[in-house]
């Protein structure tokens, strides 16, 4: 059943021919392919952003319309081998925005190129370019810093205000979201079968475990892996290879069922399971053990208890011939990204023991027990009696389905990194707020060329959002100059006042993630001299 495959190098005497650029010649198409990325994400920035337009490459005359901004760079791809190194780069980075933090994309890409345009108003010729940099990271390090001091936590109210704002100001979404997010604190999004969006929270439980290569990955966007109906082995011996547990997975494969692994493979057994997911013969994934120590033990317990699967222990005498399909769990969905995993409870899960099991974990915590002990009682049982929230989007169309998807999967996540890391002011007021963080002591001429830098790009996001809205943005940003840290502009209501009181937030993590990534990639290419690229059939100049 197990497919093993070799590759075969022809090994050829003509190498691919390459084109060198260096200095300028190179340096000014990469800048040219990041105004072009910011030139078709950059209009959909604020609450009077547009949409985009795109054309699907998978077939002529499929549409895509979204204000998404990963969605948006995603699809750019240019001709020009360098101009497309430089999207490649910054798609990466606002790769990353969203996936920690599941908004700031656009934000991110405009940024980057802020950054870029004032090194080239500011930075004067002969002038040293890596301390400038340095400079660059020493101001952003600061700014991470302020920020992270001046975020506030979340209450109800803000939690319908970022899903709202995240949601491309959909109200209706918002509080689908928020209401979620009330009773559970992991939400998923899915395609729904009807018109109609709604919500419900399912009995599961999480796992701080990711996929252990990305060969499983499902969902590319997202970087996870989605198993429908999954098969669980829970084991804690090594995998050395599958054929001593073929019995307990060919019924898997027979009945075209997906497999979860939660246990330790071998290199031989993970490259084995990466190329038989990869030729379809098997649809699954791996995670390594939950936690270590005496914690592995407990965690491995509840996991069997909500799986209704045998552990295989070496603990117990188990060995690998030990291992039969009737010793499987079964969930009702697996979600594995790259850090954790999320675990629907199967419809044949047995609720009445489970919820005995919590009472035990219960009494325990009435005994005389450590406070660390007590606290890591909580935490599971917790986790074993909570539920995973899932938002079903519905629409009429493919076209409208999958622009609300990417709107609300945003708010999902945007959410998700207000509580974890709370709230800042929006409409870009947080990072314009924190340029009064940056000092010039007028000492180090490379320091001042920086820090004229970063103020350029920093206020870029709020100039750019009233440009979208049709504002005079110099008037609006005087009349915010030196005023509290939360006061600001409501660009949708036309008013100023606190950004808090009026709803106008964003989740630090979002600020701070996109702010971090721009200033990555634009120092990146900053420091760029020697571009190397494939030479094309059609490119006929000589080399």
């Amino acid at each position: 059943m197990w497919a093993f495959l070799c590759i075969f190098v022809k090994i050829k005497s003509n190498m691919i021919p390459k084109r060198v650029y260096l200095g300028n010649s190179g340096h000014e198409k990469l800048k040219n392919g990041i105004r072009k990325l910011t030139g078709a994400v950059e209009s959909t920035l604020g609450p009077y952003g547009e949409t985009v337009l795109m054309e699907s490459e998978h077939h002529v005359g499929g549409v895509v319309i979204t204000k998404d901004g990963v969605s948006i760079a995603k699809n750019i791809n240019l001709y020009d081998p360098v101009e497309n190194l430089a999207v490649s780069i910054v798609k990466e980075a606002a790769k990353k925005t969203a996936v920690a933090a599941g908004d700031g994309t656009t934000t991110s890409i405009v940024l980057t190129n802020a950054i870029l345009e004032g090194a080239d108003k500011y930075m004067e010729t002969g002038m040293n370019k890596t301390n400038v940099i340095r400079h660059i990271n020493k101001i952003l390090e600061d700014s991470i810093s302020f920020l992270t001091k001046k975020a506030r936590p979340v209450n109800g109210t803000d939690l319908v205000d970022v899903a709202t704002i995240s949601a491309n100001n959909d109200p209706e979404l918002g509080e689908m979201i928020a209401d979620v997010y009330d009773q559970v604190r992991v939400v998923t999004v899915e395609n729904s079968k009807t018109p109609v969006t709604y919500s419900e929270v399912i009995h599961g439980m999480k796992v701080d475990r990711g996929w252990s290569s990305k060969f499983f990955v499902t969902d590319e966007k997202k970087e996870e892996c989605v198993l429908e109906n999954p098969y669980v082995l829970l084991c804690d011996l090594e995998i050395n290879n599958f054929q001593s547990i073929f019995n307990a997975i060919e019924p898997v494969v027979k009945q075209g069922r997906p497999l979860l692994i939660i246990g330790n493979l071998s290199q031989n057994a993970q490259n084995t399971l990466n190329l038989n997911v990869v030729k379809k013969v098997i649809k699954g994934c791996h995670i390594s053990p939950p936690s270590m120590g005496y914690r592995k033990d407990d965690l491995m317990n509840d996991l069997s208890m909500v799986l209704g699967a045998r552990i295989y222990s070496e603990k117990t005498g188990d060995d690998l011939q030990l291992i039969e399909f009737d010793g499987l769990g079964q969930a009702a969905k697996v979600i594995v990204s790259k850090d954790r995993t999320i675990i629907m409870r199967h419809a044949n899960a047995d609720d009445e023991a489970i919820d005995d099991y919590i009472n035990d974990m219960k009494e325990q915590m009435s005994e005389s027990v450590t406070q660390t002990e007590r606290v890591d009682l909580m935490e599971r049982i917790a986790n074993i009696s909570g539920g995973v929230g899932v938002i079903h989007v519905g629409a009429n169309s493919d076209i409208e389905q999958k622009e609300k998807y990417d709107r609300v999967d945003d708010a999902v996540r945007a959410v998700g990194a207000a509580l974890e890391e709370g709230i800042l002011p929006g409409g870009g007021i947080a990072l314009a707020r924190a340029l009064e963080n940056i000092k010039d002591n007028g000492k180090d001429k490379e320091y001042t060329v920086a820090a004229d830098i970063m103020v350029y790009a920093m206020a870029k996001p709020i100039v750019q959002i009233m440009i979208n809205a049709g504002l005079d943005y110099e008037v609006i940003c005087d009349n915010l100059y030196k005023k509290k840290f939360e006061y600001g502009y409501d660009v949708k209501n036309r008013k100023y006042g606190s950004m808090y009181k009026m709803g106008v937030i964003d989740p630090a993590l979002v600020t701070k993630s996109a702010l971090k990534n721009a200033v990555s990639v634009a120092t990146t290419i900053m420091s760029t001299q020697a571009i190397i690229t494939n030479m094309r059939e059609d490119d006929n100049e000589k080399n």
